[in-house]
């Protein structure tokens, strides 16, 4: 399959941007408005931020270990990977791959877990909706708007992340009332090629880091089908080669399998719905890219094992615990004494709840590991945080 098919989102068929732009300046050339949307994120502060922010080890002092930026562009590598085979629109896919986590707080969902729980009577925090609400209101680099003014159909993209939303916690339902986003119909296939990217990409390099940190061994790996089959043919292909080195030809060679898997699976489902344009695909009532049957549940055997084997690991639920201190604890400092917050927090806080603890809540989310800990410090002196934090 080469070129662009009619499944494909189209710049040119975009439902545009909710801010009309008319500053009568070109620059960079010729670019179409998803490429404007890429390049928007990528020149964000919240994109910034995301090489200091938890993927799965916190504040890593690690050089090796993955942190949300580098997991972002790893994600982005895959869904362009995926968008080219499946002839979809690669810069809309890559849009979505690299701002999809944009709205995680620092400590990933430690941190989600902390602002959750102090905004419970404020309507809470979902970190898909801060997304939302980071590109469209808090992320100014433009005077005549807030937000990035991403088209429609990035928007909608993110916010869908995990596919149609029928009951939108605040910041969602804030963002769609702005700009209606469809939240009930599935969302473009670039759309849900992307997030099936971010779970090809973290389930294969948080073994990586796994494996790097010592918290999984090869053994236990070796106990999912999925790994052994894969394992047996890389030992097979490469007699001689010492185990730890062939670790990263076996997450390659995952990876590539699960793409593949995910590349004919969609390509097939196109067929049978007779989907011929990108609005049928929208039409369709159920997602189209998809994992087979068989590869849906070894990914879903592979999650089981992660949750039980890494991010659950007791070193793992130890740091987690001192994070959700750090977080709840900087909620708690701020809500009782704003002076404490940076004059320019400080002189925007609303006199009133829910909009006064959200405020808050901004705040905290756009920090990374390391600021937070500064913060923390700075407030209640040396934090106390489990060797290797």
């Amino acid at each position: 399959m080469t070129g662009r098919g009619p499944w494909a989102s189209t710049p040119e068929a975009s439902r545009g941007r909710l801010h009309e732009e008319r500053t009568g300046i070109i620059r960079g050339g010729a670019r179409d408005a998803f490429q404007r949307d890429r390049d928007r994120i990528i020149h964000s502060t919240g994109f910034r931020r995301l090489r200091s922010k938890t993927q799965v080890f916190m504040a890593p002092d690690g050089d090796h270990f993955r942190v949300r930026l580098t997991h972002s562009l790893e994600v982005a590598q895959i869904g362009r990977t995926i968008a080219r085979a499946l002839s979809l629109n690669e810069d809309l896919t890559e849009a979505l791959c690299l701002a999809h986590d944009i709205g995680h707080p620092p400590f990933g969902h430690a941190g989600e877990d902390a602002l959750e729980q102090a905004l419970k009577g404020q309507g809470g925090f979902d970190h898909n909706g801060h997304t939302l609400r980071t590109l469209m209101v808090l992320e100014r680099p433009y005077p005549g708007w807030d937000g990035l003014n991403l088209t429609w159909e990035t928007l909608e993209g993110l916010a869908k992340h995990n596919g149609p939303i029928a009951d939108p916690e605040w910041a969602l339902a804030e963002s769609d009332a702005a700009f209606p986003l469809a939240l009930t119909s599935w969302p473009s296939l670039e759309a849900q090629v992307a997030a099936l990217a971010d779970d090809i990409a973290y389930d294969n390099h948080d073994i990586d880091d796994g494996i790097r940190a010592g918290l999984l061994s090869l053994d236990q790996l070796l106990d999912l089908p999925m790994i052994a089959a894969g394992w047996d043919s890389v030992e097979s292909r490469f007699p001689a080669v010492s185990q730890k080195r062939l670790i990263g030809e076996l997450i390659r060679a995952q990876i590539g399998t699960m793409v593949n898997d995910l590349i004919e699976t969609t390509r097939a489902n196109i067929v049978a719905m007779g989907v011929q344009s990108a609005a049928d695909v929208r039409a369709a009532g159920q997602a189209l890219a998809t994992f087979s049957p068989e590869m849906r549940e070894a990914e879903r055997g592979l999650k089981r094992f992660m949750y039980a084997n890494l991010y659950h690991h007791p070193s793992q639920l130890d740091a987690a615990v001192a994070a959700h201190g750090v977080v709840a604890g900087l909620f708690d400092a701020y809500a009782a004494d704003p002076g404490l917050m940076p004059e320019e927090w400080r002189a925007a806080l609303p006199e009133a709840e829910p909009r006064r603890s959200r405020h808050i809540a901004d705040f905290i989310a756009g920090m990374t590991d390391r600021y937070a800990i500064r913060s923390y410090e700075a407030i209640f002196g040396p934090a106390e945080l489990p060797e290797g934090f």
